[in-house]
């Protein structure tokens, strides 16, 4: 009872009245599958309740400057208009599969879906209940926990709207996926749900990356779930570039389930947002499986990022590859816990981690916990974090062969976080992002 004695339990009860409202609005829905999964999800959130310092797994990360917030949802505020302008910043020069939501919900007017193949669907996950309930029906809520995750749970409860993403046997979707998720708190606070969902059968392939922006004075909160499924033999590259404002909150639980011989790999970019939450796990249920996890912090003012992995190798022959870099500035702090996790049967696991960090100020923070729990012997793992300040001798050579100062701090921040980017295969998205980092790293001082 601690746990839930000492949360703010203010938007906690404003949700649950939601909930009410939600279920009084389903009609003929009341009864089917999706809606059982609703129920058990808001008594896991009812006895779970908002996580705490108290948990270990929340031990860097307060969540109360989120809860003391007075919330819209998308059952309780009307909808707000985006225009077309207000999103080209966002785009990249590339020919995509371009997906607006506003608030947690489908834009189709702002969105362009060029692919045209029957053998797969891009599109949002309320049309995707329509016309593949099937497939939604046997994966959805079935990765991401909610029993042991209050978010995951308040989200399970909520999901209406997000990305669904199905591709057949052996397609390739050469056309890459660009995602814009919009909170709008133009006219008041906004809690957004998204669920996504990507369902990938044997030896198909494709690439999505996320745009997170905000828009508005008011504060939003995104408490988004994505559930990956990647049959034998197909592979997905994954970005997510969080760019928010500093009245914007966002926690993100992204569950991956690898068959043999699959591929996988999440590139995580945080440099936007006031309190920043990056859940991401991968189990590998098949041998000779594979994923690379890159993330990217370049935090500055106050803001707070924690990054929590999972690489579970859960069969043999297979390979995990982690590296996370960041740049912290001013009174910003940043979390970095990363757990491989081989079990019994996993044996030939070959797994590496790495975790480095710049602090730029004397007040910036970094709690870096690299894990590693091995149950089987004969593996190759390895772990390590660094944490230091820009290297002074580095810095004299520069400014001996004629480089100013400041531009020579650019450069050598930039040399650390290029392998972060080089990991992006979207030419037309690292270009943008390579302009973007240049211009923040201008920027803090």
């Amino acid at each position: 009872m601690d746990k839930i004695a000492t949360e703010n339990t203010d938007l906690k009860l404003q949700l649950l009245e939601d909930f009410k409202k939600l279920e009084a609005n389903l009609n003929g829905e009341s009864k089917n599958y999706f809606h059982k999964i609703r129920q058990d999800a808001i008594a896991s959130f009812i006895e779970l309740g908002f996580p705490v310092k108290k948990l270990e797994e929340w031990k860097y990360t307060n969540v109360n400057n989120i809860l003391k917030h007075d919330f819209k949802t998308s059952e309780s505020a009307g909808t707000s208009g985006i225009t077309r302008e207000e999103i080209k910043e966002v785009l990249f020069d590339e020919k995509v599969n371009l997906l607006v939501f506003v608030n947690g919900s489908f834009d189709e007017d702002l969105s362009d879906i060029i692919t045209d193949n029957k053998n797969c669907f891009i599109g949002s996950f309320m049309k995707g209940r329509v016309l593949h309930n099937d497939i939604i029906e046997k994966h959805f809520s079935k990765y991401a926990e909610y029993k042991k995750s209050s978010l995951t749970a308040l989200n399970t409860a909520f999901a209406a709207d997000g990305l669904f993403i199905y591709l057949k046997k052996n397609e390739t979707i050469e056309e890459p996926v660009h995602v814009i998720n919009i909170s709008d708190s133009r006219k008041e606070s906004f809690l957004s749900q998204p669920r996504n969902l990507f369902v990938l059968e044997e030896g198909a392939s494709i690439k999505i990356a996320y745009d997170y922006i905000s828009v508005g004075e008011e504060h939003s909160f995104t408490n988004s779930v994505t559930e990956i499924v990647l049959g034998e033999n197909s592979n997905i590259h994954h970005y997510k570039i969080q760019n928010e404002n500093s009245k914007a909150y966002f926690i993100g639980t992204t569950q991956v389930m690898q068959e043999k011989n699959s591929m996988f790999s999440d590139t995580t970019i945080s440099w936007g947002g006031a309190i920043t939450r990056n859940n991401l796990n991968s189990v590998f249920n098949g041998s000779n499986t594979e994923c690379h996890f890159y993330g990217l912090y370049l935090l500055s003012g106050k803001q707070h990022v924690d990054n929590h992995t999972l690489a579970d190798h859960a069969m043999p022959h297979c390979y995990s590859n982690e590296l996370y870099k960041g740049i912290i500035n001013d009174s910003a702090t940043g979390v970095f816990n990363g757990k491989i996790m081989v079990r019994e049967d996993a044996q030939k696991t070959n797994a590496y981690q790495s975790n480095g960090n710049i602090l730029l100020s004397e007040d910036a923070t970094i709690y870096s916990k690299p894990q590693l729990e091995i149950f089987a012997d004969d593996v190759k793992c390895s772990h390590g974090a660094t944490t230091g300040q820009l290297n002074e001798n580095e810095m004299f050579y520069l400014q001996s062969r004629g480089i100013g100062r400041e531009q020579a701090r650019i450069i050598l921040l930039n040399a650390f976080a290029g392998d972060v980017l080089d990991s992006v295969k979207i030419k037309g998205l690292r270009d943008k992002l390579q302009i973007m980092l240049e211009s923040k790293l201008k920027y803090k001082k």
